[in-house]
């Protein structure tokens, strides 16, 4: 399966999660629709994070993951271009990689994945990336990993 693409929106991304716009005005806006917990004795956990670009053209994969009881938040601190993958949850389980998207996000954008949300590993794309990570934690079952069939990624 190839995956090509497109530029992030609001609108294309909201089945997922929300679209974190990096204001450009001064003022508050809230990002919360996506936030979730699952858990009542997971805790709050603000994480950062830096990733190396990756050079693969296109990039390879088999691999999806997801929070099931917490969302999770990349709010970008300095990044340039990075790659969001998502996929629904399928109805006997896993990832339903037909019904995978792919994303490119600019350096001001940042997402919230709802909880349960099935999506690829942070990847930047041009330049080494820090994120603010935001999700919640109990310390059991915060994160899964699941082989998928073999994908590619056709990165401009």
């Amino acid at each position: 399966m190839e995956l090509i693409p497109q530029p992030l929106t609001k609108e294309a991304f909201a089945p997922f999660g929300d679209v974190i716009d990096v204001p450009k005005e001064a003022g508050r806006t809230y990002y919360e629709d996506a936030l979730g917990n699952l858990r009542p004795e997971a805790k709050a956990s603000l994480s950062m994070t830096f990733r190396l670009p990756t050079p693969d053209r296109p990039l390879k994969s088999g691999t999806m993951e997801r929070h099931e009881f917490s969302s999770q938040s990349f709010v970008p601190v300095d990044v340039g271009r990075w790659l969001i993958v998502v996929a629904p949850h399928a109805a006997k389980g896993g990832p339903d990689m037909t019904g995978a998207r792919a994303f490119i996000a600019n350096g001001q954008q940042g997402v919230t994945y709802r909880p349960n949300t099935w999506h690829h590993g942070l990847t930047t794309l041009d330049r080494p990336g820090r994120f603010a990570v935001l999700m919640w934690r109990a310390g059991t079952r915060d994160e899964e990993f699941v082989p998928v069939a073999p994908f590619t990624i056709d990165i401009p």
